[in-house]
């Protein structure tokens, strides 16, 4: 005979202003990065990989 027994945490985390804006911005900054990396990379493999994506999205890549 198995006994379960669960505990249950009801912590709240809140996240003051500052640090949601840190996240913003760094998510930001990630973001655009991946995005001109792969809009200007000369590495065929990207290149192709991002392509069409690229094209959709009205990108210029040739």
């Amino acid at each position: 005979m198995s006994i379960i027994s669960s505990t249950s945490h009801s912590s709240t985390t809140t996240a003051t202003l500052s640090q949601r804006l840190v996240v913003a911005i760094g998510a930001s900054i990630l973001g655009a990065s991946l995005v001109y990396f792969a809009g200007f990379s000369h590495i065929e493999a990207v290149h192709n990989a991002a392509h069409d994506t690229r094209h959709s999205a009205a990108f210029p890549c040739h």
